[in-house]
This record gives structure tokens, sequence and C-alpha cells, in this order.
């Protein structure tokens, strides 16, 4: 079995990063989320002009885990998200064949090297209060802080807990 290999994404990995948004996305939230809103929050975060938004004007970073060459999953994070010297982890989704078996995890530990070597003193997350993630999050050290509904328009809420988990 090959390495598992992850690379810095640019603006050239757009169409890439919606075509596996798509793949992880849809199935993560519709066990829980109505299709409609699913559809309209997919749209507002993988859209390509969202996608570039989020690398140039925001200035997240978007990581690809590719195995033989085939990509598996992405992670994208934010740094200095607040006063405090945090980076804020904004994406995590690994294509559901290719779940538990270690992807996530080499992402996740790749966007807190990434923090780390630029001087972040803890990461920040939401997960949806329904996600089974949570529970992936939660084995990885990250703790709740807080409980939140977030608006994100046409009536629609994301449902969070804020997780944090400190970097130092």
């Amino acid at each position: 079995m090959e390495l598992l290999q992850i690379q810095l994404a640019t603006i050239v990995d757009i169409p890439l990063i919606h075509a596996l948004g798509k793949q992880a996305f849809y199935p993560t939230y519709l066990p829980f989320i109505s299709s409609d809103q699913v559809d309209y929050m997919f749209h507002m975060m993988y859209d390509a002009p969202r996608l570039a938004e989020q690398m140039q004007y925001r200035g997240d970073q978007f990581f690809i885990a590719y195995q033989a060459q085939e990509p598996l999953g992405f992670a994208s994070c934010q740094l200095n998200y607040d006063a405090a010297a945090s980076a804020k982890l904004h994406k995590l989704y690994v294509l559901p064949g290719q779940q538990v078996k270690g992807v996530g995890k080499a992402l996740l530990e790749n966007v807190v090297e990434f923090a780390q070597a630029h001087g972040q003193k803890q990461l920040v997350l939401n997960v949806n209060r329904y996600n089974k993630a949570l529970g992936f999050y939660q084995k990885m050290g990250y703790q709740i802080v807080k409980e939140e509904d977030i608006p994100i328009g046409n009536h629609y809420f994301m449902n969070d807990y804020e997780m944090k988990k400190s970097l130092v």
C-alpha cells in the first residue's frame, strides 16, 4: 500500500476541491439536515467563487490528501483567526469510502503542524452537533467550549459545537 501524501492546494485545485467536497459533504449532512439546507450550504461554501474567496481573501490554506495519486480528502485552515493567535479549521472532509482509514487524522495532524509552524497557540473548529465526526475530534483531544446556532441565511442555521485544542 502506498503512503498517504498531503499537498498544499492552490487556485488550480479549486475544481478538485469542489468535486471532493460534493462527494463528501452531502453524505455527511443528509442524515440529519434537510436536502434543501445541505444544497444551500454546499453552494455557499463550495462553489468555485466561494473557494477562491476563501483562498485569496480570507487566506485559507487548503491541503489535499492523496494515495497512489488518487485524491481522498482535504482540509482547510485560516491562521490568526482571532486575537488569541488561533488557527481555525474550516473544512475537513474525507471521501465516504476512505473514512476511518487514517486520512482524516493525517489531514488534521498536517493542519496542526502547519498552525504550530506559524506560531498559532490553539486550533478552533466548529462541528455540527449531530455529525459523527464529533467523536473523532474528541478522540483527537479537542474539547467542546460552547454550543452555538449560527444563522447562515435563507432562514437556516448551523447547529454547532465550537471545539478547541491547545497547540502549545
